[in-house]
């Protein structure tokens, strides 16, 4: 599998669930098997890792030397608030209020996929953030792209 793509919108109900999208759903690793660790993500956004991928992460953070206070830092951040969650039998997944609050989830989110993970942003937050972001899009492609060697080995 080459990694998650799509962006999804979805609405939230009154308890803070959203139904997962078929079209992501399609793209997940049977080996997932519906379950997903949840955290707080780099930006203003919740991270949804499918557990198969949030073990992979796992066991390189597990390699992390821990006397070093950077590192367990980073441990702690990383891991704040996160919580394993499924899909129930409608399709849903809870979103935990004290994530929901740390973020300012309202009632319109958005799903963006990609790789191993899933971003959760309000709605709003996250065209803003694009559109704030959009005009560097250029410099940011070549410095990030720009090294890459593009013919095929």
């Amino acid at each position: 599998m080459s990694g998650l793509v799509g962006e999804f919108e979805c609405k939230l109900d009154a308890k803070g669930r959203f139904l997962f999208p078929s079209g992501l759903r399609k793209q997940l690793d049977p080996s997932a098997m519906e379950v997903f660790m949840v955290n707080k993500g780099f930006e203003n956004c919740l991270t949804l890792y499918p557990m198969n991928e949030w073990e992979k992460v796992s066991a390189k953070l597990s390699k992390l030397n821990l006397f070093k206070p950077k590192n367990r830092m980073f441990y702690r951040l990383f891991h704040q608030g996160a919580k394993q969650l499924s899909l129930d039998n409608a399709g849903r997944i809870l979103i935990p209020v004290a994530l929901m609050e740390r973020i300012g989830l309202k009632k319109e989110i958005m799903l963006t996929a990609y790789n191993d993970r899933i971003e959760i942003w309000d709605r709003q937050e996250y065209f803003s953030f694009m559109d704030d972001n959009m005009a560097d899009f250029s410099d940011l492609a070549d410095e990030v792209m720009g090294e890459i060697d593009t013919e095929d080995d």
